[in-house]
């Protein structure tokens, strides 16, 4: 029967060394979670990958694997419990992922904000999120000239052909982009449009009466630095009490020095509108589905092949519901801070009691990944 503890695993050589087969029973918590909120993100993925196939991870769980289950998630019609944790008990074994460095895994969280903007600029809205630059491209080891970052995925395309780094977020809001009509939406707070860009999206609630959602389209290459380091680095805030909470407390109370700080980040999102889709829901994400609060969860997609169901067990993490963290989530995003095989950020959810939850998820984790049961090679 799947999950019993009397059947054994050996992962095969085509995957990773760092995934250890488990039986379900030896997963914290998994008798007591629910199923139907992952199974409907998992159900998602298995629509999307028929437009447009992932990416198969490094670590080689395979997204060929997934044909059966995909098919089976998309043939339930009405599930409940039951269904759920049966469909994902059958068509998976779980795999402890080791970390790279050994010891636990360790969870972030995020969120899509909520605020006010405007089409256009007035006195109170005078804050820019830019949509794509033309001049911006695509930078790999095919193209990436000499000298320029080996980190950089992005720059700039100059009129004589040339490849140089783009415009960094001090130069861009001191006007670098002004003229090019570039301006998705305008917002009344600077402080409130970096965390739109810490986030990568973003409901928006329009003057006019409209609502619309924006979503990452690209960023300017540089590297981040988040708000939070830089502050710790100054001596402005304790590391034990950082949260996105204590950053915007931070801010409030010294204004005049708000430029100095995001200035440190020279890293800039740029945005895409994007279908208001399922109001009940997330954005969509870099898996071109819609977040499902609490269940999606965005890893190394270098690493990972998304859609596939990690089992999260943060027994320090309380925040959700007030219960350890033990939780079957789906990878459906991807973000340039989660690097490692053991290294996700939870989907919260939208507005500001998701904020609250995720500006102060910093927590250690063990990961299974629920690797499909045809590369798993299992015996008695």
């Amino acid at each position: 029967m799947p999950g019993s503890a009397a059947h054994t695993a050996a992962v095969p050589a085509a995957l990773s060394s760092l995934l250890t087969p488990v039986s379900f029973d030896a997963l914290p918590g998994w008798r007591e979670d629910t199923f139907l909120p992952a199974l409907r993100a998992f159900t998602r993925s298995a629509h999307q990958v028929l437009q447009k196939p992932y990416r198969t991870g490094s670590l080689g769980i395979a997204l060929s694997a997934f044909a059966e289950a995909h098919a089976a998630a998309r043939a339930v019609s009405v599930p409940d419990e039951t269904t759920a944790r049966t469909f994902f008990e059958s068509h998976f074994i779980p795999c402890r992922v080791a970390p790279a460095d050994g010891g636990h895994g360790f969870v972030t969280g995020y969120y899509e904000p909520e605020a006010e903007a405007s089409r256009t600029r007035t006195e109170r809205f005078t804050v820019p999120l830019y949509a794509r630059p033309a001049d911006l491209v695509d930078v790999d080891d095919a193209n990436r000239p000499e000298g320029l970052d080996p980190s950089f995925a992005f720059a700039c395309r100059r009129d004589d052909g040339r490849l140089v780094a783009y415009f960094d977020r001090r130069a861009i809001d001191s006007g670098a982009l002004e003229g090019r009509k570039l301006e998705l939406v305008w917002l009344e707070d600077k402080v409130d449009a970096y965390f739109i860009h810490v986030q990568g999206a973003a409901r928006l609630r329009l003057t006019d009466g409209a609502t619309m959602r924006i979503t990452y389209a690209a960023k300017s290459g540089h590297p981040f630095t988040g708000a939070g380091k830089v502050l710790i680095a100054l001596g402005a805030l304790d590391p034990q009490i950082v949260t996105m909470q204590t950053i915007r407390a931070w801010f409030r109370d010294n204004p005049w020095r708000v430029d100095e700080i995001l200035w440190r980040n020279r890293s800039y999102i740029f945005f895409r509108e994007t279908e208001p889709g399922d109001a009940g829901i997330g954005p969509v994400a870099a898996a071109k589905v819609q977040l499902e609060p609490g269940r999606s969860v965005a890893v190394d997609r270098l690493l990972h092949t998304f859609g596939t169901p990690f089992f999260i067990d943060a027994p320090t993490l309380t925040a959700f519901d007030g219960a350890p963290f033990r939780r079957l989530m789906i990878a459906q995003d991807t973000g340039s801070a989660i690097t490692g095989p053991a290294r996700g950020d939870l989907f919260a959810g939208t507005g500001a009691a998701a904020g609250q939850i995720a500006g102060g998820i910093r927590h250690p984790a063990d990961f299974y990944a629920l690797v499909p049961r045809s590369l798993v090679e299992t015996g008695r």
